[in-house]
């Protein structure tokens, strides 16, 4: 029996390849243009881990702190003070939280492997951020609506994440290397994305975008 392969963000069951190299393939959605590996490619739960395991997430790290601030500096600006928050895909050493801590805010963690805790998903969020989290996931529609459900309308989900442009060589594009790297936004996808769950969405750079709750 042939797989019927279909777009884990927007169903679509039309697609075409985009590269092939000697480890796995990469799709294109014909619809919402999000570029994915499929399944048959994936690592388990077990070799996942093992990668996020070497992650050196270092709170005193000034130069990963440099490069959160991509995303926390614009948040800062647009939530208000002492908002509580999710840090969603916190990995083994959270450091956006404990900088958006430091700012007055209240972050509680989640993360499939570090920070398990379900009961998460029966609060409320003035904001969520997920910082390098949205490429790993495997059913990006799923996570992304469940999220929606638990933000505060006119609450902030904010991503970070590296766009896949046209001006980017995919062949040469290094951001497809890391083999849990299995989903590829870019403008058009988020705007799938933002339509699909009833939120207005803001490009704020090519690896900060924001998407707000409108009710």
């Amino acid at each position: 029996m042939i797989e019927i392969i279909t777009c884990p963000l927007c169903q679509s069951k039309t697609q075409s390849l985009i590269f092939k190299d000697s480890y796995r393939e990469y799709l294109r959605c014909s619809d919402c243009e999000f570029v994915f590996v499929p399944k048959t490619y994936h690592l388990n739960e077990f070799e996942e881990k093992i990668r996020y395991d070497t992650h050196n997430n270092d709170p005193s790290d000034s130069r990963y702190r440099q490069f959160l601030s991509q995303l926390t500096k614009p948040l800062l600006e647009k939530i208000p003070e002492k908002s509580s928050g999710l840090d969603f895909g916190s990995g083994p050493g959270p450091t956006l939280s404990i900088m958006l801590q430091e700012r007055g805010h209240h972050v509680e963690l989640y993360d499939k492997f570090y920070a398990p805790n379900e009961q998460i998903f029966s609060k409320r969020f003035d904001f969520i951020t997920a910082t390098e989290v949205v490429e790993h996931l495997r059913n990006p529609k799923f996570e992304l609506k469940r999220l929606a459900t638990i933000l505060k309308p006119g609450g902030y989900l904010a991503v970070m994440t590296h766009m896949f442009t046209e001006k980017i060589n995919f062949g040469d594009w290094y951001y497809k290397n890391d083999p849990s790297h299995i989903g590829f936004f870019n403008e058009k996808s988020f705007m799938h994305l933002a339509n699909e769950l009833g939120f207005g969405v803001n490009i704020y750079s090519e690896r900060v975008i924001f998407l707000k709750k409108l009710s």
